[in-house]
């Protein structure tokens, strides 16, 4: 059974502040590059980064004689960042942001059922199922009515559908990776990033032409984004579901979109929705219901 550390903890706020800050570097990075050529750019940058540190540590992967899952770890490969970052880029064109918030906020949700079965330990009760829909909840107060505005679009349908697949790529993704034998977890989080690259510069290249040559502010953009919320990011969501398991790693989706609020206001002098206490207060209620024995252990 997982057994949530302090270190844990850390990982996940830290997460969740680089997350919730990540969408102000890629509205910058998005003025002078393309959605998708943005999401191989972030991963292929991350990937040539990582891959330097794992030659340097002797590439080792696996860390005891198990049989070597390369089918899984193809898959955990292409749903931890490749295919939902595109199918966000493709869906958010026909939705609203509001949408795509709430879409990556059920990622807890879907985790649950999925850790249920999937994952020893992880089982299911009343109080996770409260403690994570009362979190749920909060995010979609602090979103507001937006999140189920129509844009009126053709596709939005199709857009919404892209959206909740990107999250069921991620719940997936985090319950598979808790299944895979010991692995060195920088290792694991390197192979990840390469498979990642290998799908979505291709399909980059096929979808939106040869990449665009970008200026000064919008290579630092992406440097930014591929070293901190792919790379460093990457490594600390690797090291969480190891350790503490892919519902507890899940916690992070309910931070994120508070984090985001916050850096519109202090950075972006976006005024605070009256919302925000609420949804605060019930996101917090949400995960100390759902990590109680957790917190009991920390605390005490």
């Amino acid at each position: 059974m997982p057994r949530t550390r302090r270190a844990d903890w850390l990982m996940i706020a830290a997460l969740g502040i680089t997350w919730g800050g990540t969408f102000l570097v890629i509205e910058i990075a998005l003025r002078g590059i393309t959605p998708f050529w943005l999401a191989a750019a972030r991963i292929g940058f991350a990937s040539l980064l990582m891959t330097v540190i794992w030659a340097a540590r002797g590439f080792t992967l696996f860390t005891d004689d198990s049989p070597r899952p390369w089918a899984m770890l193809l898959l955990v490969g292409a749903l931890s960042s490749a295919v939902p970052f595109m199918l966000l880029s493709w869906g958010q064109q026909f939705v609203t942001s509001g949408f795509a918030g709430v879409s990556m906020a059920a990622v807890p949700l879907m985790v649950l059922p999925l850790a249920h079965f999937l994952v020893a330990g992880e089982q299911l009760n009343l109080r996770k199922l409260l403690g994570f829909s009362i979190g749920f909840v909060g995010v979609v107060i602090l979103i507001g009515a937006q999140a189920f505005d129509s844009t009126g679009a053709a596709l939005e349908t199709a857009g919404r559908i892209a959206c909740l697949g990107a999250a069921a790529c991620y719940a997936f993704s985090s319950v598979f990776m808790r299944r895979l034998p010991p692995v060195d977890a920088m290792a694991l989080a390197t192979v990840l990033l390469i498979i990642g690259a290998a799908i979505v510069i291709p399909v980059a290249w096929i979808v939106e032409g040869p990449p665009p040559l970008p200026d000064q502010e919008t290579l630092a953009a992406l440097a930014v984004l591929g070293l901190v919320p792919t790379a460093a990011a990457n490594l600390l969501r690797v090291m969480v579901i190891r350790s503490a398991g892919p519902t507890f790693m899940s916690l992070t989706n309910y931070q994120v979109p508070v984090w985001s609020v916050l850096f519109g206001s202090l950075i972006l002098n976006e005024s605070l929705p009256p919302s925000l206490i609420y949804a605060l207060v019930l996101i917090l209620s949400g995960l100390a219901i759902s990590q109680w024995r957790a917190l009991r252990r920390i605390l005490t």
